[in-house]
């Protein structure tokens, strides 16, 4: 909700699964966020980051480290890790 300055004044909002576009509610607490940050060409950290969030039931079905490569490919961290199996 936004004043009529036009600020967000929620004292909760919600965040979303990168994998799934789960919501997140504040009773998931398996669920986590993580921060990858940008490296300049001689391996120093910039102030810059991808950030992604994952819920408790991505995390549950073992299936965390492979959201995370093919949310990382897809941004373009990393190249030919994921590919897709049935």
């Amino acid at each position: 909700m936004e004043n009529t300055e036009g600020r967000l004044v929620d004292l909760y909002i919600p965040r979303k699964c990168s994998a799934t576009n789960r919501l997140i509610t504040a009773k998931d607490h398996a669920s986590i966020q993580l921060n990858i940050a940008d490296v300049d060409a001689e391996g120093r950290a910039l102030n810059t980051f991808a950030t992604y969030a994952l819920c408790g039931y991505v995390r549950k079905e073992a299936e965390a480290d492979d959201s995370i490569n093919r949310l990382s490919t897809q941004d373009g961290y990393l190249k030919n890790v994921w590919s897709y199996q049935q």
